[in-house]
């Protein structure tokens, strides 16, 4: 079944509910809600709907249905014990073009109520097509604890602004861009707010900014209630966009489910994500249709576009007034290169923000279902990567610390070199070892065996990452 999910003016026009028992009280609630001169035609009715009626917010003829009934209305909805008489009203609905929604009747259904959040203005309505009405209250719930309370007086606030953006700006990109911004920004009620004032300026013009809760100097970004989001009032020279934020965002290690939810966000309103080779299709999924998605990673060594192309991409992206998500896998913190990017977003004056990641590490021990930090086996974990560069090009062992965890990101496929450069150290032979591939996604593998056989079993699939030490003993898997 296709549906089409759509918000219907009903105030002031006329709907037909058939029935006034406790099934049709609960529609009584929804249709009233709507402003719908709703009349009710039932032998009998509850108390509370001939109370209703007492008061004049609806209507109730006490007969049973008759066709004519429908004349005039909108909509009708069939709420009676009687499978015969719900036909009946549907089929007189149909024969007039009326919708019509059969309360537990999925065949005789034009129409379902869905499960409603509301904010104000705001409505989330789910609808599982008459499937599980179970179901769509539970989601309801669950959306409802998440969607902060404020948010009715927000876009309240937000919708005057936007009236007033529209008749001070002539349409165009600019305005689109505009209106955007501001939607994924905190708004005060203040006239003097500076999301207020940077709204009604000239697009083509630099808006004077003060506080409202942060101070901003010029050239300076400024930071809005309740957010960590900055905003640059800056323009790139000759063009009257203004420069965005690029976001340096972790994918953690693959399951869209392990995304934070601020990366999710952000992921879903991005205007261009330029992604690593290891993050998978369907993180990318999650990217708005519009979105400009570029693969700019690279593989066991294999560079399909260099950093300074991919700096020079961010930069160029965020002047032209796009939203950029730089996406890595894992965190962009942990052997992601973040801190070239860095360099060159701070050099170019664009602006930047960095938001955390599940590092692969973390995911790995969780498949391993052990603690890298085992009290009593392990008092620190040394993180270190398969490719370390050392400024003359030497590879150099981690330091050697016997009760550590050692992580090692991007191994390689083959572990002997490894093995024989940790036992010339001095660790004994039965260290537990554990190579995990593709942690926390659906074909993740995992090859135990202790240090003096690492390496001697098949490799895995890459991209893998070695965990070693004690605290491995209490591994459940």
């Amino acid at each position: 079944m296709s549906l089409l999910p759509i918000f219907v003016n009903l105030d002031g026009r006329r709907g037909l509910l058939v029935g006034a028992g406790k099934v049709a009280l609960g529609k009584v609630e929804s249709l009233l809600g709507t402003g719908l001169q709703l009349r009710v035609v039932a032998p009998e009715a509850l108390a509370e709907i001939r109370q209703l009626a007492a008061e004049g917010k609806l209507e109730w003829t006490q007969r049973a249905f008759n066709p004519a009934d429908l004349d005039g209305s909108v909509l009708a909805v069939a709420a009676t014990d009687s499978p015969e008489v719900n036909a009946a009203v549907y089929r007189a609905a149909a024969e007039r073009g009326i919708p019509c929604n059969s309360v537990d009747d999925i065949p005789h259904c034009d129409f379902f109520f869905g499960s409603v959040v509301r904010r104000g203005e705001l409505q989330v309505a789910i609808s599982t097509g008459g499937e599980s009405p179970a179901f769509a209250q539970q989601l309801r719930h669950e959306i409802d604890e998440q969607l902060p309370e404020d948010l009715a007086v927000w876009l309240e606030h937000l919708g005057q602004l936007r009236r007033e953006v529209l008749a001070a700006h002539p349409p165009g990109d600019r305005r689109r861009l505009l209106l955007h911004r501001l939607a994924r920004r905190e708004l005060c009620g203040a006239q003097e707010c500076p999301a207020r004032r940077m709204a009604l300026a000239s697009l083509d013009e630099e808006p004077e900014v003060d506080s409202c809760d942060a101070v901003a100097e010029e050239g300076a970004y400024l930071f809005e209630p309740g957010l960590t989001e900055p905003f640059r009032f800056e323009a790139e020279e000759g063009h009257g966009a203004r420069v965005e934020t690029v976001h340096l965002v972790g994918a953690g290690p693959g399951d869209p489910e392990l995304l934070t939810v601020k990366a999710l966000r952000l992921i879903q309103t991005a205007d261009a994500i330029l992604h690593d080779d290891l993050v998978p299709q369907a993180i990318l999924d999650c990217a708005s249709p519009s979105a400009e998605i570029v693969n700019v990673g690279k593989r066991c060594g294999a560079k399909t576009v260099t950093q300074a192309e991919i700096d020079a991409r961010m930069i160029e992206l965020a002047r032209a007034g796009r939203s950029v998500v730089r996406l890595k896998g894992g965190d962009p913190l942990i052997f992601g290169r973040a801190a070239e990017e860095i360099a060159a977003l701070s050099e170019a004056g664009v602006p930047f923000e960095i938001v955390p990641g599940i590092t692969a590490a973390f995911a790995a021990a969780a498949a391993l279902g052990c603690s890298l930090t085992a009290r009593g086996s392990a008092s620190s974990v040394i993180f270190s990567t398969g490719h370390r560069a050392q400024p003359d090009g030497a590879s150099a062992p981690p330091a050697r610390l016997d009760d550590a965890t050692r992580v090692v990101y991007m191994p390689g496929r083959d572990l002997r070199q490894l093995s024989l450069e940790w036992l010339g150290q001095g660790l004994p032979s039965e260290l537990p070892c554990a190579v995990v591939s593709r942690a926390a996604q659906p074909d993740q593998q995992i090859l135990s065996a202790t240090l003096g056989a690492l390496g001697d079993g098949e490799p895995v699939a890459a991209p893998s990452l070695l965990i070693a030490g004690w605290a491995l003993r209490g591994a459940k898997r």
